[in-house]
C-alpha cells in the first residue's frame, strides 16, 4: 500500500491514518514529525533544517525531499501512508519522480471530504474537559459524555484559535492549495474521494471497503496478464 491521504482541517484525516497503519502495518510519512526527527538526531541536515526554522524561514522543497527519500528508502512491501505532502504542483511532481526512480509508485491519493460546514462545527466545537483532559465536541457529543465533565465540577476548554473566524479561514486556504493538487491527481488517475462525514469507524469503513475493492481489481489484473488465454 502506497498512499496519499488528504483531508481539511477537521476532516479526521489523522485519526483515519492511525487505523489504516495499525490494520495494514505500512509507515506514515510526515513532514513534521521527519523535520523534528532530523534536529533530535543532531545530524548535519539536521542542524541546517534546525537553522532555517529557529529564523522563522520554510525549510526547501530540496531539504524535505531528501528526508523522505531516506525513510522511504527504510521502508518494505508493507508500503507507505503520506500525511502532509505533497502541498503543491511542484512537490506532487518532485514526488513523482522520487517515486518512480526507487520503483515505489503511488497506489493512490485518498481525498477525505467533508462539507466546510461540518468541518466548522467539529472544530468550533471541540472542548476539551479540565479534569479528564478527553476531548469533546459541544455539537456531536452526547449530553451524557459532557454532563459527565460539568458534574465533577470540570470546564469545557476551548483552544484560542479554534474560533469560527480563524477556522473558515484555514479552511479556505487549504481549499486553495488543495484544488490543484485534486486535479493532478484525478488527471493522472490516482485520485479517489470517499465521504468523510459520520462517525469514524464509519468513515474507516468506506476506506477499507475502496482499498480492498482496489485490491481485488489489481489481482484480477494481474491475472489477465499472467494468463491472457483465459479473457
Amino acid at each position: 500500500m502506497r498512499l496519499i491521504l488528504m483531508g481539511a482541517p477537521g476532516s479526521g484525516k489523522g485519526t483515519q491514518a492511525e487505523k489504516l497503519m495499525d490494520e495494514y502495518n505500512c509507515r506514515q510519512i510526515s513532514t513534521g514529525v521527519l523535520l523534528r526527527e532530523a534536529i533530535e538526531s543532531g545530524s548535519e541536515l539536521g542542524q541546517e533544517v534546525q537553522k532555517i526554522m529557529s529564523e522563522g524561514l520554510l525549510v526547501s522543497d530540496g531539504i524535505v525531499l531528501d528526508l523522505i527519500m531516506n525513510e522511504l528508502s527504510k521502508i518494505g512491501e508493507n508500503g507507505f501512508l503520506l500525511d502532509g505532502y505533497p502541498r503543491n504542483i511542484a512537490q506532487a511532481k518532485s514526488l513523482d519522480d522520487l517515486l518512480s526512480n526507487l520503483n515505489k509508485p503511488l497506489d493512490y491519493t485518498i481525498l477525505i471530504d467533508v462539507p466546510s460546514e461540518i468541518l466548522i462545527k467539529r472544530l468550533s466545537g471541540r472542548r476539551t474537559c479540565s479534569l479528564t483532559g478527553k476531548t469533546l465536541n459541544i455539537y456531536f457529543s452526547s449530553e451524557t459524555e459532557i454532563d459527565e465533565c460539568l458534574s465533577k465540577g470540570g470546564e469545557l476548554l476551548q483552544r484560542e484559535d479554534d474560533n469560527e473566524q480563524s477556522i473558515t479561514k484555514r479552511i479556505e486556504v487549504y481549499g486553495q492549495q488543495t484544488e490543484p493538487m485534486i486535479d493532478y491527481y484525478k488527471s493522472a488517475g490516482l485520485l479517489e474521494t470517499i465521504d468523510g462525514q459520520g462517525s469514524i469507524k464509519d468513515v474507516y469503513g468506506r476506506l477499507k471497503k475502496l482499498m480492498e475493492l482496489d485490491h481485488l481489481l489489481t489481482m484480477v489484473l494481474q491475472a489477465r496478464l499472467l494468463h491472457p488465454e483465459n479473457i
